[in-house]
């Protein structure tokens, strides 16, 4: 199919959201995300933004209602904020609900106002600590007060923040509450992560590896918990707080996967196309685009897609396991 078709899997899942990865670099090195020592793509590799717009517009034309920027770090990107306004036409016509952004928060400062202006409403803040010191030594970089001002920055400009946190056994798990009642007082969404065996970094990610389920069950001893129908289009599971009345949200790829009503895919700043963040298929899209393809050959390239989703994937953390179940890092398909 090809014209204003949806995009259906054959699995019978309607793809309503993308992905895309603006850029695979990051001005932090989290140790469960990235090497110290990275190598990034040369910069004539990387889809231009209007590049980046002819694919998004494609897939608006199609059907999907959605678009997140991410990275790396999206606001690495030199003039992020025109390629947000130049998408953000799509918001005018009503063709898309929604343009969004997840962020480390580092660059949020300076451009919170810019995304605001340019028409995104909600953004996702990486953020696994409070702690001064534990935030340098998980980001290795990284200056917590810098994403606290872009927080407030944020808050400024009007948008809707939610927090994501990676939970970390040993790490910071003595306080994931405690930032829980910290995002709450601030108005603040928080969604809890179980991290993902996706890229070699340094280390065992076992080590580390802390079940959301667990998380949870350590919740529901201090506070009242009430599951909730909303989603914001992606794979977590919502619930309110009673004491705090703020929501939490928790994603569970290991403990329990989130395959079964996936409705997006992932464009990398490299142009491939992964249907599944777990599997290493992918369509290269930046080929078609270069070939001097028309909307119809992106269109049959789209659908091609579809035929290829799978249904799940096969995410598995194990210890003395050194190899990760998906040698890319998470900077190249974005978070």
């Amino acid at each position: 199919m090809t014209g204003t078709a949806p995009l259906v899997d054959k699995f019978g899942r309607t793809i309503t959201y993308l992905r895309i990865s603006v850029t695979d670099r990051c001005d932090l090195r989290c140790t469960y995300c990235m090497a110290e020592d990275m190598t990034f793509l040369p910069r004539q590799e990387v889809l231009s933004f209007e590049e980046i717009d002819r694919l998004a517009s494609r897939f608006v034309a199609r059907g999907v209602d959605k678009l997140r920027l991410t990275g790396g770090e999206p606001l690495v990107r030199r003039d992020i904020a025109g390629l947000v306004e130049r998408l953000g036409r799509h918001l005018k016509t009503g063709k898309l609900r929604e343009l969004t952004l997840t962020t480390n928060g580092n660059q949020l400062e300076k451009h919170a106002e810019a995304l605001a202006r340019a028409g995104v409403r909600r953004i996702n803040v990486s953020l696994d600590t409070l702690n001064p010191d534990q935030f340098r030594k998980i980001t290795r970089l990284g200056d917590i007060d810098r994403v606290l001002a872009g927080l407030e920055a944020a808050r400024r400009a009007g948008l809707s923040v939610k927090i994501n946190t990676v939970a970390l056994r040993g790490q910071n798990e003595d306080e994931l509450i405690d930032m829980m009642c910290w995002a709450h007082e601030r108005a603040f969404d928080i969604t809890y992560i179980e991290t993902m065996p996706m890229g070699e970094i340094d280390g065992q990610r076992s080590d580390s590896y802390l079940p959301i389920s667990v998380v949870r069950s350590r919740m529901e001893e201090q506070f009242t918990l009430s599951p909730l129908a909303m989603t914001t289009g992606g794979p977590a599971r919502y619930v309110r707080v009673t004491e705090t009345g703020g929501r939490v949200g928790f994603i569970t790829p290991l403990t329990h996967n989130f395959c079964e009503g996936c409705n997006r895919v992932r464009l990398t700043a490299k142009g491939m196309l992964y249907m599944c963040l777990g599997q290493e298929d992918s369509l290269d899209l930046r080929a078609v685009l270069r070939s001097g393809a028309s909307d119809a050959d992106l269109d049959r390239a789209l659908d091609e897609a579809m035929e290829r989703k799978p249904k799940g994937h096969d995410f598995v953390i194990e210890r003395g396991r050194s190899h990760p179940s998906v040698p890319r890092h998470m900077s190249v398909t974005g978070g």
